[in-house]
C-alpha cells in the first residue's frame, strides 16, 4: 500500500508538471561516483529521468502508481516499472545515483532507507529535491498564497509540512553534499498556470470532498490579474535539494 494522491491526475500531472533545470542533472552527474545506472524513485511520468538519462547509461524509473507509469515519456535508454519506493525489485549494489523529485515526503523513511542502502553502490549518491509554491509577480502571488493556505490549505496530506519546510526536517541519515541552488523557470500562458493548480493533491481532495472545483473558483479573479490571457509570464520555483553519499554507515533515518 501507498499514499496516492496522483492516480487520479496522472494525465495533467504529465501534461502540465514543469520540468527541472538541465543544471541539476549536471551537478548530480558530477558527484555520482560512475554513470552506469541511476533510479528515479517515484518517477511519476518520467520527468526526472528524461533529464537523468542525457548523464547515465541507463535509467530505472519506478513508480508505485500504475495510473502515473501508463502516462510515462518514453525513451529508449529509460525502464519503467511499478514499484514501491521501499521495494524496488531492483539488484543489490547497482545504483550509481537514486534521485526522488517532489516525492520523497510519502514515503516509509525507515523502509526506503533501508532500501537506499541495498542498491546503491559504494560512495553513491542519494538526491532528493522538491519545490514548493511558485512566483510569478506580486499581485499574482499574493492571490496564490491566499488559494494555497486559506482555500485548499486544509485539503493539503499532512505530509505537505515537509515541501513547505523546504526538505530541512526530512529525516536524512547521510551526511550531506553542499549543493548549489538551483530554480526551476518556464514561460506560461494563462491557461497552462490553471491547469497547474489543477494537478494539486489538495485540488483534487478538495473537489472529492466539496463537490466542486476550487480551481475554477479562482480562474476569473486571475484572469483579471493576469491581462491578455495568451500572454506568457516568466515562472519559477525555488528547488530545495538535499544530496548525501552512501555508505555502510547509514545511521537512523531519525537524523535530521
Amino acid at each position: 500500500m501507498f499514499k496516492d494522491h496522483f492516480s487520479v491526475a496522472a494525465r495533467g500531472y504529465s501534461q502540465y508538471r514543469p520540468d527541472y533545470p538541465a543544471e541539476l542533472f549536471s551537478w548530480l552527474a558530477q558527484i555520482a561516483p560512475a554513470h552506469e545506472l541511476a533510479w528515479d524513485c517515484a518517477t511519476g511520468n518520467g520527468q526526472a529521468a528524461l533529464g537523468l538519462v542525457e548523464h547515465f547509461r541507463r535509467v530505472v524509473a519506478s513508480d508505485a502508481s500504475t495510473a502515473q507509469i501508463a502516462n510515462r515519456r518514453q525513451h529508449e535508454r529509460v525502464d519503467y516499472l511499478v514499484a514501491l519506493a521501499e521495494a524496488s525489485a531492483l539488484r543489490p549494489a547497482c545504483c550509481d545515483l537514486i534521485s526522488v523529485a517532489q516525492s520523497a515526503h510519502w514515503f516509509d523513511f525507515e523502509r526506503f532507507y533501508t532500501e537506499v542502502r541495498r542498491v546503491a553502490r559504494p560512495g553513491g549518491v542519494l538526491a532528493l529535491w522538491t519545490y514548493s509554491l511558485f512566483g510569478i509577480d506580486e499581485r499574482i502571488d499574493e492571490l496564490l498564497a491566499r488559494f494555497y493556505s486559506d482555500v485548499v490549505g486544509p485539503y493539503w496530506p499532512p505530509e505537505r509540512r515537509f515541501v513547505e519546510q523546504h526538505y530541512r526536517t526530512l529525516p536524512f541519515p547521510l551526511e550531506e553534499i553542499e549543493a548549489p541552488v538551483f530554480e526551476l523557470v518556464t514561460d506560461w500562458n494563462l491557461d497552462l498556470v490553471v491547469r497547474y493548480l489543477g494537478t494539486w493533491s489538495s485540488v483534487s481532495r478538495f473537489k472529492q470532498q466539496r463537490g466542486f472545483d476550487p480551481v475554477a473558483e479562482l480562474a476569473p479573479s486571475l484572469a483579471r490579474l493576469w491581462g491578455d490571457p495568451e500572454r506568457s509570464r516568466r515562472v519559477g520555483w525555488p528547488v530545495h535539494l538535499r544530496a548525501g553519499r552512501i555508505n555502510s554507515r547509514l545511521v537512523s533515518s531519525t537524523s535530521r
